[in-house]
């Protein structure tokens, strides 16, 4: 048998991001984008969760599960809704949540960037625009001056590599197809020649989207650090546990080499990563192996693995040899009693990974709320809460009480038995 137990200071959390959740984001790029005709979005965001007003409702959630941590986004597009102009009635209402959260003793961990970006960015051609990195250099600047003495952990960016991730998925040619026409039709309806947006990517201009993610990562950390030396920051990646079945690596390897390596070997230089992690993916010589028939799968199609968390923050720390910070981890299902078994495994081995001396800061659930979720709209539910769409109730889900359990016991000093 194995004990296992987190550290001392160990954060639990709970997350969200604000395009996702707020609802009537519509200075941004993404909410165009939703808009136009014909759009790769399933269904616009709207009101989504609505949690631009009922934020203090989400905290109680957090606080009532029993956590320490809450990770939630600033939008530019609503503190910057025009370039050079800010927006002090936006930087007032982040500023509320930061401090509401310290007073319910959330440790708040703050997104700069979670895919949105303003329109006026968008229609420069958002992080082609040679200029961007300066752009979110002084947004980063603005936001750390008014709360960065605050928060606990800056994240500058949510996955730089999720379009690399998806180009690895196996995406039919109608689903590219739909995602140029979106980007042609936000360029007409804009009156620019380029309009691009951080999470729909064209094939030919990845590479350079990704130059331009790295120079705004590489600026707005300068940015945060000249305001706040000791801060933690550094940005998150979407990664998969890829693994191999066989003994043939060769499509594995690759797949890490293109996919996460540059951003790897870039968190180097800072003080954490962000790991992001829901799935795992076999390979063999031949590409990806297929799961069994009769296999559970959650939404995404693969099978669901509880062990996938703790192989990705493995894999992350030993190349990138940096603190982890769980930025994101859960179960894309409508089927909760799913998510309810899915929690405990995972977070044991999570510890398992900490026992052998890989170093983890904290864990924030994703998500909070079951939420917009960028293309399927809102088909795909990952909440730990449920939230009825025409009066925004929420709903506490099992999985949210099998989550706190579990955060208690580590509290009140019990360990989990797992066998050896």
């Amino acid at each position: 048998m194995t004990d296992i137990t987190f550290p001392p200071g160990f954060l639990w959390g709970a997350a969200g991001s604000g395009h996702q959740t707020e609802g009537d984001n519509d200075n941004s790029d993404t909410w165009f984008a939703e808009q136009v005709t014909p759009t790769v979005f399933a269904e616009p965001s709207g009101p989504a969760c609505d949690s631009y007003r009922r934020w203090r409702e989400d905290l109680d959630l957090v606080a009532g599960l029993g956590l320490d941590a809450y990770r939630f986004s600033v939008e530019w597009a609503r503190v910057e809704p025009e370039e050079g102009v800010f927006s002090d009635e936006a930087l007032d209402h982040y500023e509320a949540i930061v401090d509401e959260c310290r007073a319910r003793g959330l440790v708040p961990v703050v997104t700069y960037n979670h895919f949105t970006a303003p329109h006026w960015f968008a229609k420069r051609g958002a992080w082609l625009d040679p200029e961007a990195p300066a752009l979110f250099a002084r947004y980063c600047d603005r936001v750390t001056a008014r709360f960065g003495d605050r928060i606990g952990f800056a994240v500058t960016l949510n996955e730089p590599d999720l379009p690399r991730v998806l180009s690895w998925l196996g995406l039919p040619d109608v689903v590219r197809d739909l995602e140029r026409a979106t980007l042609a039709a936000a360029s007409e309806a804009a009156g620019v020649p380029a309009y691009r947006l951080g999470n729909v990517v064209l094939p030919e201009e990845l590479a350079a989207m990704e130059d331009g993610l790295a120079a705004a990562h590489a600026a707005g950390k300068a940015a945060i650090k000249a305001r706040r030396p000791d801060l933690p920051v550094g940005f998150s990646l979407a990664l998969m546990d890829d693994v191999v079945v066989g003994d043939d690596a060769s499509v594995r390897d690759r797949k890490r080499a293109e996919v996460y390596q540059r951003w790897l070997e870039l968190a180097r230089e800072d003080d954490f990563l962000g790991v992001q992690n829901y799935e795992r993916v076999p390979y063999d010589g031949s590409g990806q192996v297929r799961p069994p028939e009769g296999a559970v799968l959650n939404q995404m199609g693969t099978e669901i693995e509880p062990g996938s968390l703790a192989g990705a923050v493995r894999y992350a720390h030993a190349v990138a040899g940096v603190p982890i910070f769980v930025t994101e981890h859960g179960l894309a299902s409508n089927d909760d009693t799913l998510r309810a078994a899915f929690i405990e495994p995972a977070l044991t081995g999570l510890g398992e990974a900490i026992a052998d001396g890989v170093p983890v800061l904290g864990y924030t659930h994703w998500t909070l709320l079951d939420n917009f979720e960028w293309i399927f709209g809102y088909a795909f539910h990952y909440g730990l809460h449920e939230v009825d769409r025409a009066t925004f109730e929420r709903r506490r889900k099992p999985s949210a009480d099998v989550y706190a359990g579990f955060v208690a016991a580590q509290r009140a000093g019990l360990t989990v038995r797992e066998p050896a």
